[in-house]
Protein backbone atom coordinates (compact mmCIF):
# COMPACT_ATOMS: atom_id res chain seq x y z
CA UNK A 1 0.00 0.00 0.00
CA UNK A 2 1.14 3.74 -0.30
CA UNK A 3 3.10 4.61 2.97
CA UNK A 4 5.86 7.64 3.36
CA UNK A 5 8.16 7.93 6.07
CA UNK A 6 6.96 9.21 9.04
CA UNK A 7 7.74 10.62 12.06
CA UNK A 8 9.85 14.11 13.24
CA UNK A 9 11.25 15.79 10.64
CA UNK A 10 14.65 15.02 9.76
CA UNK A 11 17.17 18.40 9.83
CA UNK A 12 18.58 19.69 6.67
CA UNK A 13 22.47 19.67 6.00
CA UNK A 14 24.51 22.64 6.35
CA UNK A 15 24.29 24.65 2.97
CA UNK A 16 27.17 24.88 0.47
CA UNK A 17 26.26 24.88 -2.52
CA UNK A 18 23.88 26.22 -5.01
CA UNK A 19 22.23 23.15 -5.46
CA UNK A 20 21.90 22.96 -1.59
CA UNK A 21 20.93 26.65 -0.96
CA UNK A 22 17.50 25.51 -3.57
CA UNK A 23 16.99 22.56 -1.48
CA UNK A 24 17.26 24.43 1.81
CA UNK A 25 15.12 26.89 0.54
CA UNK A 26 12.47 24.16 -0.25
CA UNK A 27 12.91 22.39 2.93
CA UNK A 28 12.28 25.26 5.29
CA UNK A 29 9.22 26.52 2.95
CA UNK A 30 7.35 22.78 3.65
CA UNK A 31 8.40 23.36 7.30
CA UNK A 32 6.37 26.42 7.39
CA UNK A 33 3.36 25.89 4.67
CA UNK A 34 2.89 21.25 5.31
CA UNK A 35 1.07 19.47 7.57
CA UNK A 36 3.99 18.21 9.13
CA UNK A 37 3.02 14.51 8.98
CA UNK A 38 6.40 13.09 6.90
CA UNK A 39 9.57 12.51 8.22
CA UNK A 40 11.54 13.38 4.93
CA UNK A 41 15.10 12.25 4.20
CA UNK A 42 17.17 15.72 4.04
CA UNK A 43 17.42 15.27 -0.10
CA UNK A 44 15.47 17.26 -2.28
CA UNK A 45 15.25 16.12 -5.99
CA UNK A 46 15.12 17.84 -9.07
CA UNK A 47 14.80 15.57 -11.86
CA UNK A 48 14.71 11.42 -12.90
CA UNK A 49 16.28 9.47 -16.24
CA UNK A 50 16.06 5.96 -16.38
CA UNK A 51 16.78 4.22 -12.97
CA UNK A 52 18.08 7.60 -11.62
CA UNK A 53 17.52 10.54 -10.23
CA UNK A 54 19.17 13.86 -9.61
CA UNK A 55 19.38 16.57 -7.37
CA UNK A 56 20.07 20.22 -7.35
CA UNK A 57 23.64 19.98 -7.54
CA UNK A 58 23.24 16.98 -10.44
CA UNK A 59 24.11 14.49 -8.27
CA UNK A 60 22.82 10.90 -9.75
CA UNK A 61 21.36 8.67 -7.61
CA UNK A 62 20.14 4.81 -8.07
CA UNK A 63 16.76 4.69 -7.56
CA UNK A 64 15.86 1.56 -5.75
CA UNK A 65 12.68 2.57 -4.67
CA UNK A 66 11.00 4.03 -7.54
CA UNK A 67 8.77 6.03 -5.46
CA UNK A 68 7.53 3.42 -3.28
CA UNK A 69 6.62 1.34 -6.13
CA UNK A 70 5.44 3.59 -8.44
CA UNK A 71 7.98 4.12 -11.14
CA UNK A 72 7.97 0.92 -12.43
CA UNK A 73 9.10 2.20 -15.83
CA UNK A 74 11.90 4.33 -14.47
CA UNK A 75 11.41 8.20 -15.23
CA UNK A 76 11.48 9.57 -17.98
CA UNK A 77 10.09 6.63 -20.48
CA UNK A 78 9.37 7.58 -23.86
CA UNK A 79 6.41 5.91 -24.32
CA UNK A 80 5.04 7.04 -21.39
CA UNK A 81 5.64 10.40 -22.19
CA UNK A 82 4.42 10.37 -25.74
CA UNK A 83 1.58 9.31 -23.72
CA UNK A 84 1.18 11.70 -21.57
CA UNK A 85 1.63 14.62 -24.34
CA UNK A 86 -0.87 13.18 -26.84
CA UNK A 87 -3.75 12.74 -23.88
CA UNK A 88 -2.74 16.08 -21.98
CA UNK A 89 -3.18 17.96 -25.00
CA UNK A 90 -6.29 16.32 -26.38
CA UNK A 91 -8.64 15.64 -23.01
CA UNK A 92 -7.35 15.45 -19.56
CA UNK A 93 -10.65 15.05 -17.38
CA UNK A 94 -14.26 14.90 -17.86
CA UNK A 95 -15.82 12.79 -15.05
CA UNK A 96 -17.76 10.15 -14.64
CA UNK A 97 -20.93 12.07 -15.84
CA UNK A 98 -19.76 10.92 -19.18
CA UNK A 99 -17.87 8.01 -21.52
CA UNK A 100 -13.92 8.47 -22.21
CA UNK A 101 -12.26 6.30 -25.06
CA UNK A 102 -9.70 5.01 -22.19
CA UNK A 103 -11.86 3.67 -19.15
CA UNK A 104 -13.46 0.73 -21.04
CA UNK A 105 -10.74 -0.30 -22.59
CA UNK A 106 -8.92 -0.19 -19.56
CA UNK A 107 -11.45 -2.25 -17.42
CA UNK A 108 -11.47 -4.78 -20.36
CA UNK A 109 -7.73 -4.89 -20.24
CA UNK A 110 -7.38 -5.76 -16.65
CA UNK A 111 -10.13 -7.59 -16.58
CA UNK A 112 -8.53 -10.01 -18.87
CA UNK A 113 -5.37 -10.17 -17.03
CA UNK A 114 -6.95 -10.86 -13.58
CA UNK A 115 -8.79 -13.26 -14.77
CA UNK A 116 -11.68 -11.34 -12.85
CA UNK A 117 -14.94 -9.53 -14.22
CA UNK A 118 -15.24 -5.72 -13.54
CA UNK A 119 -13.56 -2.77 -12.51
CA UNK A 120 -13.69 0.38 -10.86
CA UNK A 121 -11.04 3.11 -11.09
CA UNK A 122 -10.25 5.53 -8.15
CA UNK A 123 -7.23 7.55 -7.55
CA UNK A 124 -5.43 5.74 -4.88
CA UNK A 125 -4.48 2.65 -3.63
CA UNK A 126 -5.91 3.54 0.00
CA UNK A 127 -9.07 4.43 -2.11
CA UNK A 128 -9.49 1.16 -4.08
CA UNK A 129 -9.40 -0.83 -0.65
CA UNK A 130 -11.93 1.74 0.35
CA UNK A 131 -14.07 0.61 -2.46
CA UNK A 132 -13.25 -3.54 -1.44
CA UNK A 133 -14.55 -2.68 1.99
CA UNK A 134 -17.76 -1.43 0.72
CA UNK A 135 -18.13 -4.29 -1.35
CA UNK A 136 -17.13 -6.39 1.52
CA UNK A 137 -19.80 -4.72 3.86
CA UNK A 138 -22.45 -4.41 0.67
CA UNK A 139 -22.30 -7.82 -0.03
CA UNK A 140 -22.72 -9.32 3.66
CA UNK A 141 -25.78 -6.92 4.21
CA UNK A 142 -27.41 -8.34 1.41
CA UNK A 143 -27.48 -12.04 3.19
CA UNK A 144 -27.92 -10.46 6.81
CA UNK A 145 -27.37 -6.90 8.56
CA UNK A 146 -25.62 -9.32 10.89
CA UNK A 147 -22.68 -10.24 8.61
CA UNK A 148 -20.33 -7.31 8.27
CA UNK A 149 -16.79 -8.96 10.20
CA UNK A 150 -13.85 -8.76 8.40
CA UNK A 151 -10.71 -11.04 8.93
CA UNK A 152 -7.48 -9.49 8.37
CA UNK A 153 -3.79 -10.53 8.70
CA UNK A 154 -1.60 -9.96 11.27
CA UNK A 155 1.15 -7.35 10.42
CA UNK A 156 -0.52 -6.22 6.91
CA UNK A 157 -0.89 -3.13 5.63
CA UNK A 158 -3.78 -1.22 3.39
CA UNK A 159 -3.40 2.14 3.38
CA UNK A 160 -4.19 5.34 5.49
CA UNK A 161 -7.67 6.28 5.41
CA UNK A 162 -9.92 5.02 8.50
CA UNK A 163 -11.21 1.62 6.53
CA UNK A 164 -7.64 1.11 5.27
CA UNK A 165 -6.25 0.99 8.57
CA UNK A 166 -9.18 -0.29 10.45
CA UNK A 167 -7.99 -3.76 8.55
CA UNK A 168 -4.54 -2.99 8.46
CA UNK A 169 -3.12 -5.21 11.11
CA UNK A 170 -0.07 -3.33 12.90
CA UNK A 171 -1.25 -1.31 16.30
CA UNK A 172 0.72 1.76 15.43
CA UNK A 173 -1.15 2.78 12.54
CA UNK A 174 -4.18 2.30 14.32
CA UNK A 175 -4.26 3.36 17.73
CA UNK A 176 -4.50 7.37 17.57
CA UNK A 177 -7.72 6.94 15.36
CA UNK A 178 -9.82 4.45 17.85
CA UNK A 179 -12.42 3.51 17.75
CA UNK A 180 -12.40 2.43 13.62
CA UNK A 181 -14.52 0.32 11.97
CA UNK A 182 -15.83 -2.88 14.22
CA UNK A 183 -16.04 -6.67 13.33
CA UNK A 184 -12.50 -6.72 12.50
CA UNK A 185 -9.96 -9.57 13.23
CA UNK A 186 -6.46 -10.44 12.86
CA UNK A 187 -4.85 -13.86 12.75
CA UNK A 188 -1.37 -14.81 11.86
CA UNK A 189 0.11 -14.72 8.70
CA UNK A 190 1.02 -18.61 8.25
CA UNK A 191 -1.59 -19.80 10.90
CA UNK A 192 -4.44 -21.26 8.89
CA UNK A 193 -5.97 -22.86 11.21
CA UNK A 194 -6.44 -19.67 13.26
CA UNK A 195 -8.28 -18.55 10.41
CA UNK A 196 -10.57 -20.96 9.88
CA UNK A 197 -11.06 -20.35 13.79
CA UNK A 198 -11.65 -16.67 13.11
CA UNK A 199 -14.03 -17.31 10.30
CA UNK A 200 -17.86 -17.89 10.79
CA UNK A 201 -21.27 -17.11 9.69
CA UNK A 202 -20.94 -13.01 10.17
CA UNK A 203 -17.78 -13.29 8.18
CA UNK A 204 -18.42 -10.57 5.27
CA UNK A 205 -14.91 -10.67 3.69
CA UNK A 206 -11.50 -11.60 4.08
CA UNK A 207 -8.76 -9.30 3.11
CA UNK A 208 -5.14 -10.26 2.49
CA UNK A 209 -2.16 -9.07 1.07
CA UNK A 210 -0.33 -11.55 -1.29
CA UNK A 211 2.93 -10.13 -0.45
CA UNK A 212 3.09 -8.16 2.47
CA UNK A 213 5.00 -4.77 1.90
CA UNK A 214 5.29 -2.73 4.29
CA UNK A 215 5.23 -5.82 6.87
CA UNK A 216 8.38 -6.42 5.87
CA UNK A 217 7.91 -8.02 2.37
CA UNK A 218 6.24 -11.43 3.58
CA UNK A 219 5.05 -13.61 0.86
CA UNK A 220 1.74 -15.31 2.00
CA UNK A 221 1.91 -19.03 1.71
CA UNK A 222 0.01 -20.79 -0.92
CA UNK A 223 -1.33 -22.97 1.87
CA UNK A 224 -2.59 -19.95 3.60
CA UNK A 225 -3.98 -18.46 0.41
CA UNK A 226 -6.23 -21.62 -0.29
CA UNK A 227 -6.88 -21.89 3.16
CA UNK A 228 -8.72 -18.54 2.87
CA UNK A 229 -10.54 -19.43 -0.62
CA UNK A 230 -12.10 -22.36 1.52
CA UNK A 231 -13.45 -20.14 4.43
CA UNK A 232 -14.18 -17.62 2.72
CA UNK A 233 -16.52 -19.90 -0.07
CA UNK A 234 -17.52 -22.12 3.03
CA UNK A 235 -19.42 -18.80 4.91
CA UNK A 236 -20.35 -16.86 1.94
CA UNK A 237 -17.93 -14.18 2.29
CA UNK A 238 -15.89 -12.60 -0.40
CA UNK A 239 -12.32 -12.77 -0.66
CA UNK A 240 -10.03 -9.44 -1.23
CA UNK A 241 -6.40 -9.48 -2.20
CA UNK A 242 -4.18 -6.66 -2.05
CA UNK A 243 -1.80 -6.03 -4.78
CA UNK A 244 -1.29 -2.19 -4.80
CA UNK A 245 2.53 -3.07 -3.77
CA UNK A 246 3.04 -6.56 -5.31
CA UNK A 247 0.91 -6.25 -8.29
CA UNK A 248 1.37 -5.25 -11.99
CA UNK A 249 4.23 -6.80 -12.76
CA UNK A 250 6.58 -6.06 -9.28
CA UNK A 251 6.47 -10.37 -8.51
CA UNK A 252 7.21 -11.05 -12.30
CA UNK A 253 3.82 -11.95 -13.02
CA UNK A 254 0.52 -9.49 -13.60
CA UNK A 255 -0.75 -10.20 -10.17
CA UNK A 256 1.35 -11.89 -7.23
CA UNK A 257 -1.36 -14.77 -6.90
CA UNK A 258 -0.75 -15.69 -10.68
CA UNK A 259 2.76 -17.14 -9.15
CA UNK A 260 0.83 -20.41 -8.14
CA UNK A 261 -0.28 -23.03 -10.15
CA UNK A 262 -2.99 -23.12 -9.98
CA UNK A 263 -4.05 -19.61 -9.62
CA UNK A 264 -6.21 -19.06 -6.38
CA UNK A 265 -8.39 -16.51 -7.77
CA UNK A 266 -10.02 -13.46 -5.38
CA UNK A 267 -13.96 -12.14 -5.38
CA UNK A 268 -11.82 -9.14 -5.56
CA UNK A 269 -8.50 -7.61 -6.17
CA UNK A 270 -7.38 -4.32 -5.63
CA UNK A 271 -4.24 -2.75 -7.11
CA UNK A 272 -2.38 0.79 -7.55
CA UNK A 273 1.08 2.11 -7.43
CA UNK A 274 2.54 0.95 -10.71
CA UNK A 275 -0.47 0.93 -12.68
CA UNK A 276 -0.28 5.05 -13.71
CA UNK A 277 3.48 4.96 -13.30
CA UNK A 278 3.08 8.47 -11.68
CA UNK A 279 -0.48 9.46 -12.43
CA UNK A 280 -2.25 8.93 -9.64
CA UNK A 281 -4.98 5.86 -10.22
CA UNK A 282 -6.37 2.35 -8.32
CA UNK A 283 -8.91 -0.04 -8.90
CA UNK A 284 -11.10 -2.85 -7.34
CA UNK A 285 -11.36 -5.51 -9.78
CA UNK A 286 -13.97 -8.18 -8.70
CA UNK A 287 -15.65 -11.30 -10.30
CA UNK A 288 -19.13 -10.95 -10.70
CA UNK A 289 -20.25 -11.95 -7.13
CA UNK A 290 -18.24 -9.03 -5.37
CA UNK A 291 -19.53 -6.62 -8.26
CA UNK A 292 -23.40 -7.27 -7.62
CA UNK A 293 -23.02 -5.88 -4.09
CA UNK A 294 -22.16 -2.40 -5.48
CA UNK A 295 -25.10 -0.92 -7.14
CA UNK A 296 -25.96 2.51 -9.19
CA UNK A 297 -25.85 5.30 -6.51
CA UNK A 298 -23.81 3.06 -4.02
CA UNK A 299 -20.06 4.24 -4.60
CA UNK A 300 -18.19 7.19 -6.96
CA UNK A 301 -15.35 8.88 -7.86
CA UNK A 302 -15.02 12.45 -9.45
CA UNK A 303 -11.29 11.62 -10.87
CA UNK A 304 -11.12 8.34 -11.24
CA UNK A 305 -10.92 6.62 -14.54
CA UNK A 306 -9.63 9.99 -16.49
CA UNK A 307 -8.83 9.98 -20.06
CA UNK A 308 -5.31 10.72 -18.95
CA UNK A 309 -4.41 8.46 -16.14
CA UNK A 310 -6.41 5.58 -18.31
CA UNK A 311 -4.62 6.28 -21.42
CA UNK A 312 -1.30 5.94 -19.55
CA UNK A 313 -2.20 2.86 -17.65
CA UNK A 314 -2.92 1.10 -21.01
CA UNK A 315 0.45 1.94 -22.44
CA UNK A 316 2.18 1.03 -18.91
CA UNK A 317 0.73 -2.97 -19.27
CA UNK A 318 1.55 -3.03 -23.03
CA UNK A 319 4.80 -2.39 -21.85
CA UNK A 320 4.69 -4.97 -18.94
CA UNK A 321 3.42 -7.47 -20.93
CA UNK A 322 6.46 -7.26 -22.66
CA UNK A 323 8.85 -7.46 -19.84
CA UNK A 324 7.51 -9.91 -17.13
CA UNK A 325 10.07 -12.81 -18.26
CA UNK A 326 12.80 -10.01 -18.13
CA UNK A 327 11.36 -8.63 -14.32
CA UNK A 328 11.37 -12.53 -12.97
CA UNK A 329 15.21 -12.87 -15.01
CA UNK A 330 16.64 -10.07 -13.40
CA UNK A 331 14.92 -10.77 -9.63
CA UNK A 332 16.19 -13.67 -9.46
CA UNK A 333 19.89 -12.49 -10.26
CA UNK A 334 19.22 -9.39 -7.52
CA UNK A 335 17.92 -12.10 -5.07
CA UNK A 336 20.96 -13.79 -5.64
CA UNK A 337 23.34 -11.57 -5.44
CA UNK A 338 22.08 -10.25 -2.17
CA UNK A 339 22.15 -14.11 -0.85
CA UNK A 340 25.84 -13.76 -1.52
CA UNK A 341 26.43 -10.59 0.00
CA UNK A 342 24.10 -11.08 2.97
CA UNK A 343 26.02 -14.85 4.20
CA UNK A 344 29.26 -12.76 4.93
CA UNK A 345 27.10 -11.01 7.70
CA UNK A 346 25.94 -12.42 10.99
CA UNK A 347 23.70 -9.01 11.81
CA UNK A 348 21.71 -10.20 8.17
CA UNK A 349 18.89 -12.63 9.38
CA UNK A 350 17.22 -13.42 5.94
CA UNK A 351 16.57 -12.29 2.55
CA UNK A 352 13.59 -12.08 1.07
CA UNK A 353 12.71 -11.64 -2.79
CA UNK A 354 9.53 -12.58 -5.36
CA UNK A 355 10.25 -10.62 -8.51
CA UNK A 356 11.52 -6.99 -8.04
CA UNK A 357 10.55 -7.00 -4.57
CA UNK A 358 12.90 -7.42 -2.73
CA UNK A 359 14.12 -7.17 1.44
CA UNK A 360 16.88 -7.70 3.89
CA UNK A 361 15.51 -8.38 6.81
CA UNK A 362 18.38 -7.22 9.74
CA UNK A 363 18.93 -7.89 12.60
CA UNK A 364 18.93 -4.72 13.99
CA UNK A 365 17.11 -1.51 12.91
CA UNK A 366 18.36 -0.44 9.85
CA UNK A 367 17.65 2.95 9.71
CA UNK A 368 21.11 4.15 9.59
CA UNK A 369 21.73 1.99 6.33
CA UNK A 370 19.22 4.23 4.11
CA UNK A 371 20.66 7.48 4.93
CA UNK A 372 24.47 5.59 4.09
CA UNK A 373 23.01 4.66 1.30
CA UNK A 374 21.41 8.27 -0.11
CA UNK A 375 25.39 9.49 0.81
CA UNK A 376 26.65 6.86 -1.60
CA UNK A 377 24.30 7.45 -4.44
CA UNK A 378 21.83 4.97 -3.65
CA UNK A 379 17.83 5.20 -2.62
CA UNK A 380 16.37 2.89 -0.82
CA UNK A 381 13.90 2.64 2.54
CA UNK A 382 13.68 0.71 5.80
CA UNK A 383 10.43 -0.77 7.08
CA UNK A 384 9.38 -2.80 9.38
CA UNK A 385 11.59 -1.23 11.95
CA UNK A 386 14.63 -3.89 10.32
CA UNK A 387 14.16 -4.43 6.73
CA UNK A 388 15.70 -2.88 4.05
CA UNK A 389 13.35 -2.68 1.06
CA UNK A 390 14.34 -2.49 -2.41
CA UNK A 391 11.37 -1.91 -5.06
CA UNK A 392 13.97 -1.13 -8.60
CA UNK A 393 12.50 -0.15 -11.52
CA UNK A 394 11.41 -3.10 -14.04
CA UNK A 395 13.83 -1.92 -16.47
CA UNK A 396 17.11 -2.09 -14.52
CA UNK A 397 20.11 -3.66 -15.58
CA UNK A 398 22.10 -6.19 -14.05
CA UNK A 399 25.01 -3.74 -14.86
CA UNK A 400 22.83 -1.16 -11.67
CA UNK A 401 21.84 -4.32 -9.80
CA UNK A 402 25.63 -5.12 -9.40
CA UNK A 403 26.55 -1.44 -8.50
CA UNK A 404 24.06 -1.65 -5.61
CA UNK A 405 25.45 -4.83 -4.18
CA UNK A 406 28.81 -2.85 -4.48
CA UNK A 407 27.53 0.37 -2.15
CA UNK A 408 25.49 -2.67 0.35
CA UNK A 409 29.05 -4.30 0.49
CA UNK A 410 30.57 -1.21 1.52
CA UNK A 411 27.76 -0.43 3.99
CA UNK A 412 27.32 -3.57 5.57
CA UNK A 413 30.90 -3.70 6.22
CA UNK A 414 30.64 -0.45 7.94
CA UNK A 415 27.44 -2.28 9.59
CA UNK A 416 29.39 -4.75 11.25
CA UNK A 417 30.11 -1.80 13.80
CA UNK A 418 26.52 -0.87 14.42
CA UNK A 419 25.97 -4.48 15.26
CA UNK A 420 28.38 -4.40 18.02
CA UNK A 421 26.95 -1.46 19.38
CA UNK A 422 23.84 -2.46 19.17
CA UNK A 423 24.17 -6.01 20.81
CA UNK A 424 26.25 -3.74 23.36
CA UNK A 425 23.05 -1.29 24.13
CA UNK A 426 20.67 -4.31 24.07
CA UNK A 427 23.06 -6.05 26.78
CA UNK A 428 22.81 -2.61 28.71
CA UNK A 429 19.22 -2.18 28.80
CA UNK A 430 18.62 -6.10 29.68
CA UNK A 431 21.34 -5.21 32.86
CA UNK A 432 19.37 -2.57 33.64
CA UNK A 433 15.78 -4.34 33.97
CA UNK A 434 16.73 -6.46 36.31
Amino acid sequence: MSEAVAGEPVVAAEVHSPGQLIAHEIMEREKQYLLQNYGRYPLALDRGKGCYVYDFDGRRYLDLLSGIGVNALGHGHPRIVKAIREQSAKMIHCSNLYYNEYQGRLAERLCRISHLDRAFFCNSGAEAMEGAIKMVRAHGRSISPEKYEIISLENSFHGRTIGAISVTGQPKYRKDFEPLLPGVKFVPVRDDRALASAVNDRTAGIILEVIQGEGGGHPICERMLHAARREADRVDALLVFDEIQCGVGRAGFFFAYQQFNPEVLPDVMVTAKPLGVGIPLGVVVANQKGAAAIKTGMHGTTFGGGPLACHVALETLDIIAEMLPSIRQRGDYFRSQLNDLCSKFEFVREVRARGLMLGIDLKMPGKAFVTDAMAEGLLINCTHDTVLRFLPPFIITEKEIDSAVRILRKLFKKGNGYYKEYLKEQKAAAAASQ
